[in-house]
């Protein structure tokens, strides 16, 4: 079980290294996002992304993971944290819900914090989490290069 995960990962790493810079992040597809993640009352996390709008943008195409206004007005996230937040919220390559359902459980991806690594569990739809958060609004960003999916708590990592 573990080689099989040992692969992807090591697939992942390479895909992300060699997708980081071929499409660089643009407004419109960060407009197109923002857009979807409203549409599905994930208002806080457009609001987040917005803060970063035109001071530091991401250099390549991400999966996001949002919590839900809810768990993000519940967490402490001051003004120099918000870049570093929405980055461990993030896998670096844009990722449909299908093609993270084919990602056994145990396997580690990368997330947009190059120090973190997302631990993926896969029991199915209904039963999958990254790290402690189970995603439970799937394909939300469908009109940019930019992915997202709703989660139901703030992403943690282990030390």
């Amino acid at each position: 079980m573990a080689l099989p995960s040992l692969f992807i990962l090591l697939f992942l790493l390479g895909f992300a290294e060699s997708q980081s810079f071929t499409h660089p992040f643009n407004r419109t597809d960060l407009q197109a996002a923002i857009g979807d993640m409203r549409a599905k009352s994930y208002y806080g996390f457009a609001m987040l992304l917005q803060m970063l709008n035109g001071t530091s943008q991401p250099t390549r195409d991400l999966t996001f993971l949002m919590p839900d206004d809810k768990e993000l007005s519940a967490s402490s996230i001051s003004i120099y944290e918000v870049e570093e937040f929405l980055l461990k919220h993030a896998i670096p390559m844009p990722l449909y819900f299908n093609d993270l359902s084919h990602f056994p459980t145990g396997t580690l991806v990368p997330s947009g914090n190059s120090s973190k690594m997302i631990r993926i569990h896969n029991r199915g739809r209904g039963d999958f989490f990254v790290n402690n958060a189970q995603i439970v609004s799937a394909n939300v960003c469908l009109n940019s290069m930019i992915k997202c999916h709703g989660v139901d708590a703030i992403i943690e990592y282990d030390n």
